[in-house]
């Protein structure tokens, strides 16, 4: 075997590990730690029993154990086997097993002891998977509880192995500084706007007349990028007689493995950052980078996990230029500026901070943990992201209201699922339809099929033109279902539009599925009815994705979120108006606009009353109507934004009708009728004499107070005018507090010619009486209510009316004022008589009341 970097090491490597049960490794890319490490790990006495290496892509697992195999010049699956996602190679003789780690994950939550294992590496640990972290969490529980004698490596490229160490309980660390040949690292000057193709036909031309002789390594983004590049290409390597290969994650493993293979005729590989760590191309002198790759992102709409393509750190993008002085002096063309790599972010941010948790969470719950909170993590999961899965796993009835796992969500965890789509499959199970919700769950986990999707950089199909149906899943069930028919045949497969490649991928996960399930009831007989307990399920499995449509044969759509969001042109599902949406995406402003519904599967409304009446809010409202001069009854039921059904009635008696009565008298400015103040003031008068008990004064504080009892037996205000408020305002007193009103505070007052006066209360002001002063004649003293203790104001008026006096000292006003006052008026009204002594004059008889005019 070639010697490597990390050979010399191994000694102290597998010394270590005989005495300690946890190591922290640090070795760059290319070193040999993938291959050599686990292989010379079977030679440890103390490690009797298997050994697995967990990789973050099945890509790497499978052509590991393909490469430590015929290092070991053995057939794959004798003592090196691996372990990746609907495959399994292997047998009785395997100690050595590749396997990914979200497979590693699934197996530490079906039994945490790992019977037969006797040490766990996690390779790469610096590209921070949520799966890898979630791994060395549990792994770490299992020392401390039911496996102390497991053994632990995690092997880590770039990342601060100290650190690690550190939280890993002080953990021996040990660095294979590998061997690098010199690097010329060359970026553009300036940013390059042409097609991304086009610019690595410029760098590869270059690499091919300029560079080292040896294969050429090409990073980029994705499959999609990678075929482009690959058609522009073609001509370049032919002039060239260099071979060309794909390497990303959806080849076949033939396909991969000739890319990886030495050759004899130099080669371009165009590869995804598949090819970063883990997995080695050998005699690579010269690298180009794009600068960019597919990041797992969770997708706040449909709650899974989307690649978005983005800038890769300073870390990847070294690790990427280390391929080119492997074996030689390299040279490495970077397709974006000096300043660019400058300001990027050191490393990527862990998956555990920027992704959904709802399957973690779920995955954790049935390994027996409660709380995150429970785990040794290098970096905690936020607390925001602990709760937003929570609360998904109670929608989708996988825990109770305790946090425990419930019995559906233990069959939940059957599935290598999303908690949506493994709802939708246990869903389909009970309504005997299983392979039909494994079909749709397999075409929702992968890649979207359709071609003029994927190569249009995840825009909008084009669709059937005019095509109408219930539901876009359904479509692409139909879709899936001719792939399979047409055997996968490219050119047929044109004709429909769908990719052979990923309808393979999914049509491989949907044996899986069906596999798995099981139908728990007989399967409908009729096609309509299997399709629509599939929409069923799709709400079971999308409870809080539910749209109505704004407007008939309108996409915009009003979600239970209150989102706005708009059905995509492709979408058949035209005229449905209760929808869930399977995949969302933002729209071209960000968050502030609507969000497109690419996928969407018309449900029935009343379905919700069965799968989610918790979410269901039932309210009354009532409300005033001015056409129909009545209270009305809005009954409302609502989930979330949505409005499910109203109706409205006249709104029956009661509190909630009287205070919207309350509220039109106040508007109509009723409480200010003269009748409805006095009373208020009489009785305020009365308590701030202490004439009045201090409980009874809470009938003052406000006159529609005094309205209960009478508002509450109506739903309307027909005949209902100020002066029967008044008359049921006093009816409502004690009769105690109506005798002291009339002593106290009477309404009128006999003036000393019998003339009757009304004594006037009103906020603000004492209480006064006008009249003539001629009326006034023989009343020496200034008149009183509340038994003598409060003087009422006196407006003294001439003949027209019109005030000459006001005074509350009506003795003072005779003999100081009256005089001066008499000569004024004798000389303007000579006919009215003007005794010098008002005090003791004969006051004028009352005039009698007119005469109606005929």
């Amino acid at each position: 075997m070639q010697p490597l970097p990390i050979d010399p090491l191994l000694p102290e490597i597998l010394a270590t590990l005989a005495r300690e049960r946890r190591l922290v490794l640090e070795a760059p890319p290319g070193a040999g730690k993938t291959t050599r490490v686990p292989a010379g790990l079977l030679a440890l006495p103390e490690l009797q029993g298997e050994i697995w290496v967990a990789e973050p892509r099945r890509l790497a697992a499978r052509l590991v154990a393909e490469r430590v195999a015929s290092e070991r010049g053995e057939a794959l699956g004798a003592t090196v086997g691996y372990s990746v996602r609907f495959e399994e190679v292997g047998g009785p003789q395997t100690r050595l097993r590749f396997l990914t780690s979200g497979l590693l994950l699934r197996r530490l939550v079906a039994d945490p002891r790992l019977p037969g294992v006797s040490c766990v590496m996690l390779d790469e640990f610096h590209e921070r998977h949520l799966d890898t972290d979630l791994c060395l969490a549990l792994l770490v529980r299992a020392q401390a509880t039911v496996r102390p004698d497991l053994r632990l490596i995690v092997t880590s490229a770039t990342l601060d192995g100290e650190r690690i160490a550190a939280r890993l309980g002080n953990a021996p660390r040990l660095v294979s500084e590998g061997r690098m040949f010199p690097l010329a690292i060359e970026h553009l000057a300036q940013p390059d706007d042409r097609p991304l193709e086009k610019q690595v036909s410029s760098a590869v031309r270059s690499l091919l007349n300029d560079g080292p002789e040896g294969d050429l390594l090409v990073f980029l983004p994705g499959a999609a990028e990678l075929r482009r590049a690959e058609a522009q290409l073609k001509e370049l390597a032919a002039q060239h007689g260099v071979a060309l290969h794909l390497l990303h994650g959806e080849l076949p493993l033939e396909q991969q493995t000739a890319a990886l293979a030495p050759s004899q005729r130099r080669k371009i590989v165009l590869c995804t950052n598949v090819a970063e760590s883990s997995v080695t191309v050998p005699g690579v002198t010269g690298v180009v980078d794009a600068g960019l790759a597919r990041i797992a992102t969770c997708s706040p709409h449909s709650g899974f996990s989307r690649l978005q393509t983005a800038p890769i750190s300073r870390a990847s993008a070294t690790q990427r230029a280390g391929r080119a002085g492997r074996t030689a002096p390299g040279r490495v063309l970077r397709l974006y500026t000096r300043s660019d790599f400058l300001t990027r972010a050191e490393h990527e941010t862990p998956e555990l901070l920027r992704m959904d948790l709802s399957e973690a969470r779920l995955l954790l719950s049935g390994a027996g943990v409660q709380s995150l909170d429970e785990l040794t993590f290098i970096d905690s999961p936020p607390e925001k992201a602990q709760r937003a899965a929570e609360n998904l796993l109670l929608q989708l009835r996988a825990i109770d209201a305790q946090l425990q796992l419930t019995p559906l969500g233990r069959r939940m965890l059957r599935f290598p699922l999303h908690p949506r789509l493994a709802r939708l499959v246990t869903e389909a199970e009970q309504r005997g339809i299983a392979p039909l919700g494994a079909s749709a769950a397999a075409l929702l986990s992968e890649r979207d099929l359709r071609s003029e999707t994927r190569f249009r950089g995840g825009g909008q199909p084009s669709g059937p033109a005019g095509a109408r149906g219930s539901s876009d899943l359904l479509e692409l069930v139909e879709r899936l279902d001719e792939a399979k028919q047409a055997r996968f045949d490219s050119r047929r497969l044109a004709q429909l539009q769908v990719d052979p490649r990923t309808a393979r991928v999914v049509a491989q996960a949907e044996r899986q599925l069906t596999r798995l399930s099981r139908n728990a009831a007989p399967c409908p007989a009729s096609l309509a009815q299997q399709e629509q307990e599939l929409a069923y399920c799709v709400l079971a499995a999308f409870p809080d994705r539910i749209g109505r449509r704004r407007n008939f044969g309108e996409p915009e759509l009003v979600m239970t979120s209150g989102s706005a969001a708009k059905l995509a042109s492709s979408s058949v599902v035209l005229d449905a108006e209760w929808l869930v949406a399977l995949d969302i995406e933002d729209g071209p402003t960000g968050r502030s606009g609507a969000a497109l519904v690419r996928l969407a599967s018309e449900i029935k409304p009343d379905w919700l009353f069965e799968l989610a009446p918790d979410s269901i809010v039932a309210e009354d409202d009532y409300e005033w109507s001015d056409a129909r001069e009545r209270v009305e009854r809005w009954s409302r039921m609502r989930i979330g934004s949505v409005l499910l059904d109203e109706s409205r009635a006249i709104a029956p008696p009661g509190p909630e009708t009287a205070k919207v009565l309350a509220r039109i008298v106040e508007a109509r400015g009723w409480q200010h009728d003269a009748t409805l103040t006095s009373l208020q003031e009489r009785l305020a008068l009365l308590a701030a004499q202490g004439l009045l008990e201090t409980d009874a004064t809470g009938l003052t504080s406000h006159a529609l107070a005094l309205l209960g009892p009478l508002l509450a037996t109506r739903s309307d205000l027909r005949g209902l005018e100020a002066a029967s408020l008044a008359e049921q305002a006093l009816a409502s007193l004690p009769g105690s507090t109506l005798s002291l009103l009339r002593e106290m505070t009477p309404d009128r007052l006999t003036l000393p010619g019998g003339k009757g006066c009304p004594i006037h209360y009103e906020a603000g002001l004492p209480p006064w009486i006008e009249s003539r002063l001629q009326d006034f004649f023989g009343m020496s003293r200034t008149p009183a209510i509340c038994g003598g203790r409060v003087p009422l104001t006196v407006h003294l008026l001439a003949p027209n009316h019109r005030a000459v006096q006001v005074t509350r000292d009506l003795a003072g006003f005779w003999e100081r004022h009256y005089p001066t006052i008499r000569k004024e008026l004798m000389r303007r009204y000579p006919r009215h008589p003007w005794p010098e002594e008002g005090q003791t004059a004969e006051p004028p008889p009352p005039r009698p009341p007119r005469r109606p005019k005929k």
